[in-house]
């Protein structure tokens, strides 16, 4: 049973200016290092806006009030609102993305400039996120096998003629690659840069039609550009003809969707072992095609989430 949320947002609303523009209390002040696991019975789950974010903040929902919890949902598009909500409690739980989140945190708490936290290792950025996440209060639970990275896809005639199956395939084959991508490709090192250094792909241009955005797999489409960069759970791929290539040198970093917890009210081993049973059964390929369900098939979300739980035997 869900409760409303509408005063959480008025609170989020009043609160977002402050906290985006103020650096806040001090970890000492906050207390919140020292709090043990604790185990609130009601738990808001917080969205990022976005299909897949809310896909996933409705299974952490209906796995939870299974299991005796009383949740709300709340939408909070911008990080910088919603992380800081995390911290305090007036958020429970949201679903993150451990390489970009390491990243974000390691900007927070080291300023702008700071080195990336997060790489191609899972291990590592798992550690690095850990050690970012716990002075604030929070918890970041197991990965499971989803993951939600950068990628690269080509038509699948483009594939089929010059036997492409991996970005290492594209670099042996000497082909010229006009890429359809965001205006940060030119200088980001997962994108045109790496291609270059890591697969030796000949990027000759970059036409800036965004990350995975229905222009840019039309160009690719229509034979205007070779590539496009998109995302590993991207739902509409097959209807533009396009496959992805196996980055299979893994320039892309580690993605893997976590559950990002407030420990001092969610972090007890029960509310781990509840969504550890999303992490078990969820992978990339079943993300995809819950993207697909909402974004191409105009399913709500709520009911394309259940009807996955319900099918993998998590919900009766």
């Amino acid at each position: 049973m869900r409760a409303p949320a509408l005063f959480l947002l008025r609170l989020l609303l009043v609160l977002g200016p402050l906290t985006a523009c103020a650096a806040g209390p001090s970890l000492e002040q906050r207390g919140e290092v020292t709090a043990p696991p604790g185990d609130s019975r009601r738990l808001t789950i917080g969205s990022a806006g976005f299909t897949e974010s809310d896909l996933l903040a409705q299974m952490y929902a209906l796995l939870l009030d299974r299991a005796g919890y009383r949740t709300s949902l709340i939408t909070v598009a911008n990080r910088e609102l919603y992380e800081p909500a995390l911290e305090s409690g007036q958020i429970d739980v949201v679903p993150e993305y451990a390489a970009t989140f390491a990243d974000w945190l390691a900007a927070k708490t080291h300023g702008p400039d700071a080195p990336p936290a997060g790489s191609p290792d899972l291990t590592a950025t798992l550690r690095a996120l850990r050690a970012l996440a716990a002075p604030r209060g929070l918890t970041v639970l197991d990965p499971g096998r989803a993951v939600d990275q950068n990628a690269f896809a080509v038509t699948r005639a483009y594939a089929r003629e010059h036997r492409l199956k991996t970005l290492g395939d594209l670099g042996a084959s000497g082909l010229k690659v006009r890429l359809a991508a965001g205006d940060e490709c030119v200088s980001r090192p997962y994108c045109a840069p790496g291609l270059r250094k890591v697969y030796g792909i000949d990027i000759t241009g970059i036409d800036p039609k965004g990350v995975g955005t229905t222009q840019a797999k039309q160009a690719v489409r229509d034979g205007r550009d070779q590539m496009v960069l998109t995302t590993t759970t991207d739902a509409t791929l097959d209807s533009f003809g396009l496959v992805l290539l196996a980055d299979d040198k893994h320039l892309q970093n580690a993605d893997y969707i976590v559950p990002v917890v407030n420990r001092a009210r969610a972090g007890s081993t029960r509310v781990t072992g509840v969504l550890d049973r999303l992490n078990a059964v969820l992978t990339t390929a079943d993300l995809a095609a819950l993207n697909q369900r909402v974004d191409s098939w105009r399913r709500l979300p709520s009911d394309v989430a259940r009807a996955y739980l319900e099918e993998k035997g998590l919900l009766k």
